[in-house]
């Protein structure tokens, strides 16, 4: 059935929280990319209102961590099919004039969520979670947020246990998640499926993808392992600490 969308009665801060998350990672440069080759400009596809937005790297710059070849399936088709399905759905419909961040929010329906929000949301997770990793990521934290993680979490490795352990005891498919409020107190999550801790009213800074086809083809039924790979070699914590810096 049609679904009307009225966005006046969204909360505002849910919208904002999703375009200010976005618009932080996008302005990030990637350490240790200068030189290296760009995304082909067929890399970004744009279909009705939604478009495939390439990752801010080449396809092959988290290797070994993360191999082309994961990427080739898990950009290249699993993502792409949210972009072409969630289109198909709102070709023609109030929604193919909306902002991918409205339609996510409206089409939870306050945990009763139409059709259209599994793809919705899976295109905002997918490209939060590209513009969380970087080539030579890892490390640690600086400044703000490396203290807001040691003031919340105790010390950054109790941090890294507790997300690990959320990604770990996701049961099926879904996401693990750094969140932060407006007074900057950090929070870590779980969801399933496409649930994206936006439409909670929590503002997400860190998520880390735990589908299988996240690190099937690298890592095979080893979560654990994966998840520690993506805290020790991929987290941009540039990117991390834009995001909760406009999350303030």
């Amino acid at each position: 059935p049609h679904v009307q969308a009225d966005f006046r009665h969204l909360p505002r801060s849910n919208i904002s929280t999703m375009a200010l998350s976005l618009k932080a990672s996008a302005g990030i440069q990637v350490a240790g990319s200068r030189g290296a080759s760009k995304p082909s400009r067929r890399c970004l596809v744009t279909l009705n209102a939604i478009e495939l937005k390439a990752p801010p790297y080449p396809m092959d710059a988290l290797e070994p961590h993360m191999s082309k070849q994961t990427f080739d399936f898990h950009w290249g088709k699993h993502h792409r099919a949210y972009v072409d399905n969630l289109n198909k759905q709102i070709a023609g419909k109030e929604w193919d004039k909306a902002t991918l961040e409205q339609i996510v929010t409206a089409s939870y329906g306050n945990g009763t969520p139409t059709p259209e929000f599994n793809n919705a949301a899976q295109v905002w997770n997918h490209t939060f979670f590209w513009e969380s990793m970087k080539p030579n990521g890892g490390g640690a934290p600086t400044g703000k947020l490396a203290e807001a993680i040691n003031r919340d979490f105790g010390s950054f490795d109790e941090f890294k246990t507790q997300f690990k352990t959320a990604g770990m005891t996701q049961f099926g498919s879904g996401w693990a998640w750094l969140n932060a409020d407006k007074s900057g107190k950090l929070s870590i999550s779980k969801t399933p499926n496409a649930v994206n801790p936006v439409v909670d009213g929590k503002s997400p800074i860190l998520t880390c993808d735990v589908w299988e086809h996240a690190y099937y083809l690298d890592f095979q039924n080893r979560r654990p392992d994966f998840i520690q790979t993506f805290l020790d070699n991929l987290v941009s914590w540039d990117a991390v600490s834009a995001r909760y810096q406009a999350s303030a």
